[in-house]
Protein backbone atom coordinates (compact mmCIF):
# COMPACT_ATOMS: atom_id res chain seq x y z
CA UNK A 1 0.00 0.00 0.00
CA UNK A 2 2.81 2.50 0.91
CA UNK A 3 4.47 1.82 -2.65
CA UNK A 4 0.92 2.73 -4.03
CA UNK A 5 0.33 5.48 -2.30
CA UNK A 6 3.55 7.03 -3.61
CA UNK A 7 3.00 6.67 -7.15
CA UNK A 8 0.92 9.40 -8.76
CA UNK A 9 -1.61 7.63 -11.49
CA UNK A 10 -2.65 11.11 -12.95
CA UNK A 11 1.05 12.69 -14.35
CA UNK A 12 0.86 15.00 -16.82
CA UNK A 13 3.35 14.41 -19.28
CA UNK A 14 4.04 16.80 -21.51
CA UNK A 15 3.04 15.27 -24.67
CA UNK A 16 -0.50 15.17 -22.26
CA UNK A 17 -0.11 18.82 -21.73
CA UNK A 18 0.55 19.70 -25.32
CA UNK A 19 -2.16 17.88 -26.60
CA UNK A 20 -4.63 19.53 -24.23
CA UNK A 21 -3.17 22.94 -25.42
CA UNK A 22 -3.99 22.10 -28.95
CA UNK A 23 -7.10 21.10 -28.24
CA UNK A 24 -8.64 24.33 -26.49
CA UNK A 25 -6.42 26.02 -29.95
CA UNK A 26 -8.81 23.34 -32.02
CA UNK A 27 -5.03 22.56 -33.92
CA UNK A 28 -4.29 19.87 -35.85
CA UNK A 29 -2.29 17.80 -33.49
CA UNK A 30 1.25 18.15 -36.05
CA UNK A 31 2.50 20.71 -33.28
CA UNK A 32 2.11 18.02 -30.67
CA UNK A 33 3.56 15.25 -33.10
CA UNK A 34 6.69 17.47 -33.66
CA UNK A 35 7.38 18.15 -29.89
CA UNK A 36 7.06 14.24 -29.52
CA UNK A 37 9.62 13.62 -31.73
CA UNK A 38 12.37 16.33 -30.27
CA UNK A 39 11.28 14.88 -26.95
CA UNK A 40 12.81 11.42 -27.81
CA UNK A 41 15.58 13.29 -29.25
CA UNK A 42 16.40 15.14 -26.25
CA UNK A 43 15.82 11.46 -24.00
CA UNK A 44 18.71 10.18 -26.05
CA UNK A 45 20.70 12.99 -26.24
CA UNK A 46 20.17 12.66 -22.12
CA UNK A 47 21.72 9.26 -22.34
CA UNK A 48 24.27 9.68 -24.00
CA UNK A 49 25.54 12.50 -22.18
CA UNK A 50 25.17 10.82 -18.87
CA UNK A 51 27.31 7.64 -20.61
CA UNK A 52 29.44 9.91 -22.66
CA UNK A 53 32.55 8.89 -20.83
CA UNK A 54 32.00 5.01 -21.27
CA UNK A 55 30.58 5.15 -25.02
CA UNK A 56 34.07 7.29 -25.26
CA UNK A 57 31.87 10.28 -26.78
CA UNK A 58 33.88 12.84 -24.90
CA UNK A 59 36.85 14.70 -27.22
CA UNK A 60 36.81 16.39 -30.58
CA UNK A 61 35.67 14.96 -33.61
CA UNK A 62 38.26 16.52 -36.03
CA UNK A 63 36.68 19.69 -37.37
CA UNK A 64 34.84 22.56 -36.34
CA UNK A 65 31.41 24.19 -37.30
CA UNK A 66 30.34 26.47 -39.68
CA UNK A 67 30.73 29.28 -36.72
CA UNK A 68 34.24 28.26 -36.10
CA UNK A 69 33.61 26.04 -32.88
CA UNK A 70 35.17 22.68 -32.47
CA UNK A 71 33.17 20.17 -33.31
CA UNK A 72 32.39 17.68 -30.33
CA UNK A 73 31.76 13.71 -30.47
CA UNK A 74 28.31 14.53 -28.95
CA UNK A 75 27.82 17.25 -31.11
CA UNK A 76 27.56 15.24 -33.92
CA UNK A 77 25.34 12.89 -32.17
CA UNK A 78 22.94 15.09 -31.01
CA UNK A 79 22.70 17.79 -34.24
CA UNK A 80 22.14 13.59 -36.01
CA UNK A 81 19.38 12.80 -33.34
CA UNK A 82 17.37 15.41 -33.36
CA UNK A 83 17.36 15.65 -37.71
CA UNK A 84 16.60 12.38 -38.14
CA UNK A 85 13.77 12.26 -35.63
CA UNK A 86 11.91 15.63 -36.96
CA UNK A 87 12.43 14.37 -40.36
CA UNK A 88 10.22 10.68 -39.46
CA UNK A 89 7.89 12.88 -37.83
CA UNK A 90 6.58 14.03 -40.61
CA UNK A 91 6.07 17.60 -39.32
CA UNK A 92 8.69 19.63 -41.24
CA UNK A 93 9.56 21.40 -44.42
CA UNK A 94 13.04 23.23 -43.34
CA UNK A 95 15.76 22.48 -40.69
CA UNK A 96 18.29 24.77 -39.22
CA UNK A 97 21.19 23.26 -37.26
CA UNK A 98 23.75 25.18 -35.35
CA UNK A 99 26.22 22.46 -37.30
CA UNK A 100 25.38 23.07 -40.84
CA UNK A 101 26.13 25.02 -43.07
CA UNK A 102 23.20 25.49 -45.05
CA UNK A 103 19.86 24.99 -44.25
CA UNK A 104 18.35 21.34 -44.66
CA UNK A 105 15.23 20.66 -46.82
CA UNK A 106 12.95 17.96 -46.68
CA UNK A 107 12.47 15.28 -48.92
CA UNK A 108 8.53 16.25 -50.31
CA UNK A 109 7.24 12.50 -49.32
CA UNK A 110 8.03 13.15 -45.75
CA UNK A 111 7.59 17.58 -45.25
CA UNK A 112 5.16 19.08 -42.63
CA UNK A 113 4.16 22.65 -42.16
CA UNK A 114 6.96 23.33 -39.67
CA UNK A 115 10.49 24.56 -39.89
CA UNK A 116 12.59 23.77 -37.16
CA UNK A 117 15.67 25.95 -36.00
CA UNK A 118 17.98 24.14 -33.15
CA UNK A 119 21.41 24.42 -31.48
CA UNK A 120 21.79 20.71 -30.42
CA UNK A 121 24.28 21.03 -28.46
CA UNK A 122 24.53 24.20 -26.92
CA UNK A 123 27.76 25.16 -24.42
CA UNK A 124 29.39 21.96 -25.82
CA UNK A 125 32.99 23.57 -24.96
CA UNK A 126 31.66 22.49 -21.12
CA UNK A 127 31.56 18.92 -21.73
CA UNK A 128 34.50 17.50 -21.38
CA UNK A 129 34.31 18.94 -17.73
CA UNK A 130 31.01 17.63 -16.41
CA UNK A 131 29.16 21.51 -16.79
CA UNK A 132 25.78 21.61 -17.72
CA UNK A 133 24.84 21.66 -21.72
CA UNK A 134 21.58 21.50 -23.29
CA UNK A 135 19.38 22.03 -26.20
CA UNK A 136 17.53 24.94 -28.06
CA UNK A 137 15.09 24.81 -30.36
CA UNK A 138 12.49 27.43 -32.10
CA UNK A 139 9.62 26.37 -34.34
CA UNK A 140 8.15 28.33 -37.27
CA UNK A 141 5.26 27.75 -39.40
CA UNK A 142 6.11 27.89 -43.13
CA UNK A 143 4.10 31.21 -44.40
CA UNK A 144 4.34 30.81 -48.03
CA UNK A 145 3.09 27.50 -50.54
CA UNK A 146 5.98 27.88 -52.40
CA UNK A 147 8.81 25.25 -52.39
CA UNK A 148 10.92 25.35 -49.20
CA UNK A 149 13.94 27.24 -49.12
CA UNK A 150 16.70 28.29 -46.44
CA UNK A 151 14.86 31.61 -46.89
CA UNK A 152 11.49 30.54 -45.14
CA UNK A 153 13.63 30.58 -42.16
CA UNK A 154 14.31 33.83 -42.16
CA UNK A 155 11.37 34.78 -39.47
CA UNK A 156 11.27 37.36 -36.65
CA UNK A 157 11.52 35.50 -33.81
CA UNK A 158 7.28 37.45 -32.80
CA UNK A 159 6.35 34.73 -35.58
CA UNK A 160 7.68 32.00 -33.60
CA UNK A 161 4.75 28.84 -32.86
CA UNK A 162 6.80 27.33 -30.17
CA UNK A 163 10.18 27.63 -28.26
CA UNK A 164 12.17 25.79 -25.55
CA UNK A 165 15.23 23.97 -23.92
CA UNK A 166 16.50 20.86 -22.53
CA UNK A 167 18.88 21.18 -19.89
CA UNK A 168 21.56 18.14 -19.67
CA UNK A 169 22.14 19.16 -15.57
CA UNK A 170 21.99 17.67 -11.94
CA UNK A 171 18.42 16.11 -13.90
CA UNK A 172 16.94 16.52 -17.11
CA UNK A 173 14.62 19.32 -17.70
CA UNK A 174 12.91 20.49 -20.56
CA UNK A 175 11.16 24.34 -20.77
CA UNK A 176 8.77 24.94 -22.77
CA UNK A 177 6.45 27.59 -24.33
CA UNK A 178 3.29 27.42 -27.32
CA UNK A 179 2.38 30.69 -26.71
CA UNK A 180 0.63 30.45 -23.55
CA UNK A 181 3.35 30.91 -20.85
CA UNK A 182 6.13 29.05 -19.77
CA UNK A 183 6.07 25.86 -17.91
CA UNK A 184 9.28 22.98 -17.03
CA UNK A 185 9.02 19.47 -17.19
CA UNK A 186 11.52 17.24 -15.74
CA UNK A 187 12.75 14.12 -17.51
CA UNK A 188 11.46 10.80 -15.18
CA UNK A 189 13.82 8.03 -15.99
CA UNK A 190 12.18 5.34 -14.02
CA UNK A 191 9.13 6.13 -16.73
CA UNK A 192 10.93 7.76 -19.51
CA UNK A 193 8.96 10.37 -19.40
CA UNK A 194 8.85 14.27 -18.95
CA UNK A 195 6.32 15.27 -16.26
CA UNK A 196 5.01 18.37 -15.50
CA UNK A 197 7.14 20.10 -12.39
CA UNK A 198 6.24 23.50 -12.56
CA UNK A 199 2.96 25.53 -13.75
CA UNK A 200 3.55 29.15 -15.99
CA UNK A 201 7.03 29.91 -14.59
CA UNK A 202 7.16 33.91 -13.89
CA UNK A 203 10.37 35.58 -13.62
CA UNK A 204 10.98 38.14 -10.77
CA UNK A 205 10.52 41.94 -11.83
CA UNK A 206 14.31 42.70 -10.47
CA UNK A 207 16.81 40.13 -9.31
CA UNK A 208 20.24 39.95 -7.89
CA UNK A 209 22.60 38.18 -10.39
CA UNK A 210 24.05 39.67 -13.70
CA UNK A 211 25.66 37.10 -15.98
CA UNK A 212 28.10 37.78 -18.23
CA UNK A 213 31.38 36.67 -19.48
CA UNK A 214 33.63 39.54 -17.77
CA UNK A 215 37.35 37.91 -19.64
CA UNK A 216 36.04 40.57 -22.44
CA UNK A 217 36.29 43.49 -20.26
CA UNK A 218 38.63 45.08 -22.15
CA UNK A 219 36.69 44.91 -25.16
CA UNK A 220 33.28 46.11 -23.84
CA UNK A 221 31.32 49.42 -25.48
CA UNK A 222 31.42 51.63 -22.25
CA UNK A 223 27.21 51.39 -21.37
CA UNK A 224 28.38 47.80 -20.50
CA UNK A 225 31.16 49.14 -18.47
CA UNK A 226 28.96 51.50 -16.45
CA UNK A 227 26.59 49.07 -16.19
CA UNK A 228 28.78 46.49 -14.86
CA UNK A 229 29.94 49.46 -12.25
CA UNK A 230 26.74 49.94 -11.44
CA UNK A 231 25.82 46.64 -10.40
CA UNK A 232 29.14 46.19 -8.70
CA UNK A 233 29.59 49.70 -6.58
CA UNK A 234 25.71 51.09 -6.42
CA UNK A 235 25.91 54.70 -5.35
CA UNK A 236 22.37 54.21 -4.23
CA UNK A 237 22.78 52.16 -1.23
CA UNK A 238 21.48 48.95 -2.46
CA UNK A 239 23.81 45.60 -2.00
CA UNK A 240 25.59 44.91 -5.24
CA UNK A 241 24.80 42.35 -7.78
CA UNK A 242 26.28 39.10 -7.22
CA UNK A 243 27.85 37.55 -10.32
CA UNK A 244 27.48 34.01 -12.15
CA UNK A 245 28.90 32.41 -14.88
CA UNK A 246 28.65 29.22 -16.85
CA UNK A 247 29.08 29.56 -19.85
CA UNK A 248 26.34 27.62 -21.19
CA UNK A 249 23.81 29.42 -22.29
CA UNK A 250 21.27 26.99 -21.51
CA UNK A 251 22.64 26.90 -18.14
CA UNK A 252 23.01 30.79 -17.55
CA UNK A 253 19.31 31.64 -18.78
CA UNK A 254 17.76 28.54 -16.64
CA UNK A 255 19.35 30.06 -13.56
CA UNK A 256 18.42 33.54 -14.78
CA UNK A 257 14.46 32.58 -15.27
CA UNK A 258 14.53 30.70 -11.87
CA UNK A 259 16.36 33.02 -9.76
CA UNK A 260 15.74 36.33 -11.51
CA UNK A 261 18.36 39.16 -12.61
CA UNK A 262 20.01 39.44 -16.00
CA UNK A 263 22.29 37.76 -18.61
CA UNK A 264 24.26 39.60 -20.87
CA UNK A 265 25.93 38.84 -24.16
CA UNK A 266 26.22 42.14 -25.36
CA UNK A 267 28.89 42.77 -29.10
CA UNK A 268 32.32 44.46 -28.40
CA UNK A 269 35.53 45.63 -30.05
CA UNK A 270 36.26 42.62 -31.39
CA UNK A 271 32.44 41.02 -31.72
CA UNK A 272 30.25 44.10 -31.95
CA UNK A 273 27.17 41.57 -32.81
CA UNK A 274 28.29 39.40 -30.06
CA UNK A 275 28.63 35.76 -30.14
CA UNK A 276 25.33 34.05 -29.86
CA UNK A 277 22.85 33.38 -33.16
CA UNK A 278 19.76 34.90 -33.28
CA UNK A 279 17.66 31.87 -35.00
CA UNK A 280 18.41 29.11 -32.69
CA UNK A 281 19.37 31.02 -29.33
CA UNK A 282 18.58 34.73 -29.05
CA UNK A 283 15.18 33.89 -30.77
CA UNK A 284 14.13 30.76 -28.61
CA UNK A 285 15.74 32.36 -25.38
CA UNK A 286 13.95 36.21 -25.89
CA UNK A 287 10.43 33.80 -26.41
CA UNK A 288 10.94 32.00 -23.29
CA UNK A 289 11.72 34.88 -21.68
CA UNK A 290 9.18 37.21 -22.47
CA UNK A 291 6.65 34.48 -21.99
CA UNK A 292 7.79 33.89 -18.66
CA UNK A 293 6.97 38.21 -17.61
CA UNK A 294 10.87 39.35 -18.30
CA UNK A 295 12.45 40.93 -21.11
CA UNK A 296 15.03 40.30 -24.17
CA UNK A 297 16.87 43.03 -26.07
CA UNK A 298 20.22 43.98 -27.92
CA UNK A 299 20.29 47.25 -25.24
CA UNK A 300 18.64 49.07 -28.27
CA UNK A 301 16.04 47.11 -29.71
CA UNK A 302 13.66 44.34 -28.78
CA UNK A 303 15.25 40.81 -29.62
CA UNK A 304 11.90 39.17 -31.05
CA UNK A 305 11.44 41.75 -33.54
CA UNK A 306 14.83 41.66 -35.31
CA UNK A 307 14.55 40.58 -38.91
CA UNK A 308 17.16 38.00 -39.78
CA UNK A 309 19.16 38.43 -43.09
CA UNK A 310 21.39 34.91 -42.65
CA UNK A 311 20.74 31.62 -41.01
CA UNK A 312 23.60 32.03 -38.87
CA UNK A 313 23.85 35.62 -37.65
CA UNK A 314 24.82 37.09 -34.54
CA UNK A 315 23.00 39.14 -32.04
CA UNK A 316 24.20 40.95 -28.94
CA UNK A 317 21.56 39.75 -26.38
CA UNK A 318 20.31 41.18 -22.95
CA UNK A 319 17.63 39.21 -20.90
CA UNK A 320 16.21 38.22 -17.99
CA UNK A 321 14.25 40.49 -15.18
CA UNK A 322 12.53 43.61 -16.82
CA UNK A 323 13.47 46.00 -14.35
CA UNK A 324 17.10 44.92 -15.11
CA UNK A 325 16.79 44.89 -18.24
CA UNK A 326 15.26 48.13 -18.69
CA UNK A 327 18.37 49.68 -16.80
CA UNK A 328 20.53 48.34 -19.03
CA UNK A 329 18.41 49.64 -21.80
CA UNK A 330 18.53 53.40 -20.47
CA UNK A 331 22.52 53.36 -20.45
CA UNK A 332 22.80 51.72 -23.80
CA UNK A 333 20.22 54.78 -24.93
CA UNK A 334 22.26 57.03 -23.00
CA UNK A 335 25.70 55.98 -24.55
CA UNK A 336 23.86 56.43 -28.05
CA UNK A 337 23.03 59.79 -28.03
CA UNK A 338 26.79 60.84 -26.79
Amino acid sequence: MSERGDFDTNVVTVTRFVIEQGRRAKGTGELTTLLNSLCTAVKAISCAVRKAGIAHLYGIAGSTNVTGDQVKKLDILSNDLIINMIKSSFTSCVLVSEENDKAIIIEPETRGKYIVCFDPLDGSSNIDCLVSIGTIFAIYRKSTDDEPCEKDALQPGRDLVAAGYALYGSATMMVLSTGQGVNCFMLDPSIGEFILVERDVKIKKRGKIYSLNEGYSMYFEPAVTEYLQKKKFPQDGTEPYNARYIGSMVADVHRTLMYGGIFLYPGNVKSPTGKLRLLYEGNPMAYIMEQAGGMASTGYERILDIQPKSIHERSPVAMGSPDDVLEYIAICKKHTKK
